[in-house]
């Protein structure tokens, strides 16, 4: 379903060993049953070789992002797998090349959410959730969690947190459980009506 000429959710993240681009999907479904479009993008590695590059296309999954799918965005999911606690080093480069959009303001007053990975169960996913959100509150995006009025964050024994999504994917073999996958959707569904209303707010104010 396809309605990005009345705006959509980008839906950002880096996956090395797919637990993380498996979330993006269910949050996807999410946006999408909001009544907006989901945009998934992905973003190349890095690497410590300076002679090393990829092709402009990845061979398999989501496209790499650009600036103007940042840019254009009416709401962002920002996703990675944990990283000593903190955020993929790719991710963070590609945030890295965001000036220009913090210096015109093209992000404030968006809705913004994110969601994260980790092999072990306390592999430090709500810091690499924390570490997400603070780029984006320095765009000035406004940052939505998962509410407790959702069930599952009660309920659940492996990922979910009030901070973001989250998926405790072991061996990175390991499926998203029932909760998981609810609060993928919840998260994005609430997202994408946040979108809406803003958008909707700011035409009405302009």
């Amino acid at each position: 379903m396809d309605r990005d000429s009345e705006g959509y959710v980008l839906i950002l993240y880096y996956s090395r060993s797919g637990s993380t681009a498996r979330m993006a999907a269910e949050l996807a479904r999410g946006v999408e049953a909001a009544g907006i479009s989901a945009r998934l993008r992905t973003v190349p590695g890095v690497s410590p070789d300076t002679e090393a590059n990829l092709p402009p296309v990845p061979s398999e999954g989501a496209p790499y992002c650009t600036i103007e799918d940042l840019r254009n965005c009416s709401g962002l999911l920002l996703g990675s797998p944990t990283r000593f606690g903190n955020m993929a080093s790719p991710l963070r480069y590609f945030l890295d090349q965001t000036s220009d959009l913090w210096l015109d303001g093209s992000l404030t007053g968006k809705p913004a959410a994110v969601f994260t990975a980790s092999g072990s169960l306390h592999g430090g996913q709500e810091t690499t959730l924390v570490s997400m959100m603070l780029p984006l509150l320095h765009h000035g995006m406004l940052i939505a969690g998962i509410p407790y009025s959702e069930a599952a964050l009660m309920r659940t024994r492996s990922g979910g947190t009030p901070y973001g999504a989250s998926h405790w994917a072991g061996d990175h073999t390991v499926a998203l459980t029932d909760d998981e996958i609810s609060l993928c959707r919840a998260l994005g569904k609430r997202i994408g009506k946040l979108a809406q209303t803003l958008a909707k707010t700011q035409t009405s104010a302009n």
